[in-house]
């Protein structure tokens, strides 16, 4: 298709309150472009540059699609809820305009940090395609993928749009919502399900010329679409047919608006409607149009998946390919697949998001090393909390805590790798100050200046001043006392021979100077392993405290996950409860029965998840795979320990 783009202002004059901002925003999407492509040689396959464009936005998303009989308007409502004049291409001949899904991302006039995804579709019933299976694909994706869909159809709402609304029978055949292998789930089953998968649906009537009356009285637009949509009593093959398409629409869609349009303007100026100016087009029809979009920007909901995750632009991306690359391989797309499909890349990305983070928090020039243990892990565990908050942010469906697991380990990691180089640096800096401040020492003992009667002494006071020279150099690190104990212990044998060519002390003198020498290195030993054991202590309590944040930060992700479902639940349950009341009233006991059944399992997987177990049994399963990790940290303790202990064997 070649399609005419431009960034022209629309030209429906919409109320000042509406969309306040629209006009300035700056599109970042200049113009549609084919996201899923229909060819008669390749079938339908996903457009990698249009996929770039969509992933590459981090917003949520609020995804609006329109479907409906090709050569209906419906790329002139979408442009009109772009706010722009062109762009989604119009055409003026009977034949389709559009083919395949085409992609318009803008950013959303009320809602600050959202991304309007505009899917205008390939038109249904086009006598040139051909493959009448690709209008019951295209319908499909068009459910899958979007918070809204539209429909739109010409005329009235009678019979014959219901016939030609046929595709939502299908759905069962085309849509699964659990996962059953080996077997086909009943649609049944399925098509329960659907309603916390589905869009909110929205009838546009376009060329409506009737009045919006019934029984003398006035009605709205919305008690029209109702009054359609009320099935025929009886058991017979014409009633089953009449009532098959309401029955899904009510069953699948039960949040339902509808909008009647009159005709943009006069005949003769149809075939190019997207150049016509405010003046030119029918008052009533720009009314009905701002009202439409003041609606869909007010109402339309950000695109999420069960239980409440929002979807990205990423995330939209990584269901295209999925659904795509089912209906190609031959299969039916499974929501419930799809979303494990998606759960399993996204946490992945969410681990490796959480670990950038946590290199960022403790920044590219982090100053080593730190004077103590405690300071370091400090910097460690302010990392671990946003790093831990960026993940909890993203993770979803993450039931086994694989992934979650994955974190803590990598964490544990690069704390580990965090304390070695600490120690090293603090070592290397250490080891560069106690060779500046033994210089003088070191040349005295070359020079002899020792070796004379009373020169042990002189020694131990010169040595002693090097000591407190060190000592008040400032940041040696951790390994302070460490170096200077290896750094006695090497000068030991110089010591001894001081003290042993010294004239002026006696043989018994020498001997309890010795004996005071090894007390001195065992008492710095002892102090030496005190700390030690001190700074294993606190690994030990950093040990802990992770874990309580890692619980406390799961806990709360899973309250606000319980909250979202329980709230998604209550909706479904008033939704149905609504449907089956109107079955009643209508007569129809039978299909009242069977909604009362699905409210019976809604109500009892409610209570499943309201219950305090469904948060602990998570929490517990996270203290396994805690408990699992800690035995190799133990071990390491245990080699600590073995190490320092065998300084005294």
């Amino acid at each position: 298709m070649d399609a005419q783009h431009s960034n022209e202002t629309a030209p429906v004059a919409l109320p000042q309150a509406a969309h306040p901002t629209a006009m300035a925003l700056q599109t970042p999407m200049p113009a549609p472009i084919c996201l899923i492509e229909n060819s008669p040689a390749g079938g339908l396959q996903v457009n990698r540059e249009a996929l770039a464009q969509l992933q590459a936005g981090s917003q949520p998303v609020v995804v609006v699609a329109i479907v409906g009989l090709y050569r209906t308007g419906k790329s002139y409502l979408m442009n009109q809820l772009a706010s722009r004049r062109t762009g989604f291409s119009l055409g003026s001949t009977i034949q389709s305009h559009t083919k395949g899904i085409w992609m318009w991302c803008v950013p959303h006039p009320r809602r600050p940090g959202h991304t309007l995804v505009l899917l205008d579709t390939e038109g249904l019933g086009d006598v040139e395609k051909g493959d009448a299976k690709n209008d019951t694909w295209i319908f499909a994706l068009a459910v899958l993928l979007s918070s809204t869909l539209v429909y739109n159809s010409l005329g009235m709402i009678d019979q014959c749009a219901m016939e030609q609304l046929h595709y939502v029978t299908e759905l069962t055949e085309h849509i699964q919502a659990k996962a059953a292998p080996g077997a086909s789930p009943a649609a049944g089953e399925d098509g329960a399900q659907f309603v916390r998968f589905f869009p909110a649906f929205v009838w546009a009537v376009r060329d409506f010329t009737l009045q919006l009356r019934l029984d003398g009285r006035d009605i709205t637009a919305d008690e029209y679409l109702e009054h359609a949509l009320r099935l025929k009593p009886g058991s017979g093959q014409v009633a089953q047919t009449y009532n098959l398409p309401r029955q899904c629409l009510r069953r699948f869609f039960p949040t339902r608006k509808c909008f009647v349009f009159e005709q943009p303007a006069h005949r003769e100026y149809l075939h190019r409607l997207e150049e016509l100016h405010d003046d030119q087009l029918d008052p009533g029809f720009r009314e009905q149009v701002a009202r439409f979009c003041a609606h869909i920007w007010a109402t339309a909901q950000t695109k999420a998946l069960p239980g409440g995750h929002v979807v990205t632009g990423k995330l939209l991306g990584d269901l295209v390919v999925t659904y795509v690359d089912a209906i190609r391989s031959g299969a039916v797309p499974c929501l419930e697949s799809a979303m494990l499909a998606l759960a399993q890349v996204e946490n992945s990305a969410a681990v490796e998001a959480a670990m950038a983070r946590y290199s960022a928090a403790l920044g590219p020039e982090l100053a080593l090393p730190t004077e103590t243990l405690s300071e370091l892990l400090a910097l460690h565990a302010q990392a671990e909390r946003e790093a831990l908050r960026v993940f909890m942010a993203r993770t979803f469906k993450d039931d086994t805590r694989q992934f979650q697991s994955e974190l803590m380990c990598r964490l544990e990691e690069r704390k580990e790798e965090l304390c070695q180089r600490n120690e090293r640096a603090s070592l290397e800096h250490c080891q560069a100050a106690l060779a500046e401040v033994s210089r003088d020492l070191d040349a005295c003992i070359r020079d002899g200046f020792y070796v004379v009667p009373g020169g042990y002494q002189r020694f131990l006071g010169d040595r002693q001043e090097m000591v407190e020279r060190y000592r008040q150099m400032p940041g040696k690190g951790i390994k302070a006392d460490a170096a200077l104990q290896d750094f006695l212990t090497s000068r030991e044998p110089m010591a001894q021979a001081i003290l042993h060519a010294d004239k002026a002390l006696t043989e018994t003198e020498k001997e309890v100077e010795a004996q005071r020498i090894r007390a001195d290195a065992m008492e710095r030993e002892q102090k030496l392993l005190q700390q030690e054991q001190a700074e294993v202590q606190q690994k030990l309590e950093e040990q802990r405290r992770s874990h309580e944040e890692h619980v406390r930060q799961l806990e709360e992700t899973l309250q606000r996950e319980q909250k979202a479902l329980l709230e998604e639940l209550d909706r479904t349950v008033a939704q149905k409860l609504q449907e089956q009341e109107a079955l009643l009233c209508e007569g129809f006991r039978k299909e009242s029965a069977r909604m009362g059944e699905e409210l019976r399992q809604l109500r009892e997987e409610s209570a499943a998840v309201s219950q305090p177990s469904w948060i602990s049994a998570a929490l517990a399963l996270l203290g396994d795979v805690a408990s699992l990790m800690f035995p190799c940290f133990m071990g390491k303790i245990m080699g600590w320990g073995t190490q320092l202990l065998g300084r005294f064997l």
